[in-house]
């Protein structure tokens, strides 16, 4: 309870267990807004309790926009796994909602953006169509996770720039003061 005083959003960029989402929301009344990561498949049938999924949608927490894109790149058949133009796809509809919302304020992903933060191994490569709405929008952030830094210290960054936003690797934790 005392890590998460002062905490007034959660957020989950995938990978987490449902039980231990469902378990945060015992210590504190901040929402917890979460994406699918590559390992979630278990969602579908015990979601995490008492959290909200913001997947293909703008939900908005004291002014702030939300908006959330998760999975990966698809490295084999499994849930919450997308080829780039599947992903650009699930942006595109979004289309009305961006409009209706004049953007987002924050891009919740489980994955990096194409060459901000991403990895050359097809599991940990970005999506491009991340970096055209951080181009058009200009949140300013994008959080992800996926990477860790036990993939490869030299390239792992906890904050990165890209344009106006602020590219944040979620791991583990990270507190964002808006």
């Amino acid at each position: 309870r005392r890590l998460l005083e002062g905490i007034d959003l959660i957020l989950s960029c995938g990978d987490l267990p449902a039980e231990y989402l469902s378990f945060l929301t015992c210590f504190t009344q901040a929402p917890i807004l979460y994406v699918h990561g590559n390992h979630d498949s278990g969602y579908e049938k015990k979601p995490p309790e008492g959290c909200v999924c913001v997947e293909d949608t703008i939900y908005s927490v004291g002014g702030v926009r939300v908006l959330g894109l998760g999975g990966s790149m698809k490295y084999r058949p499994a849930p919450h796994m997308y080829k780039e133009k599947e992903m650009a796809a699930r942006a595109r509809r979004l289309w009305w909602r961006l409009y209706r919302n004049k953007g987002f304020d924050i891009l919740l992903t489980h994955a990096a953006a194409r060459g901000v933060g991403d990895q050359d191994s097809l599991p940990h490569r970005g999506f491009q169509v991340f970096l055209r709405l951080m181009d058009k929008y200009q949140p300013r952030y994008l959080v992800h996770g996926h990477v860790h830094p036990q993939y490869g210290a030299l390239s792992f960054a906890r904050e990165r720039r890209y344009g106006q936003t602020t590219v944040v690797n979620a791991y583990k934790r990270y507190i964002i003061e808006l």
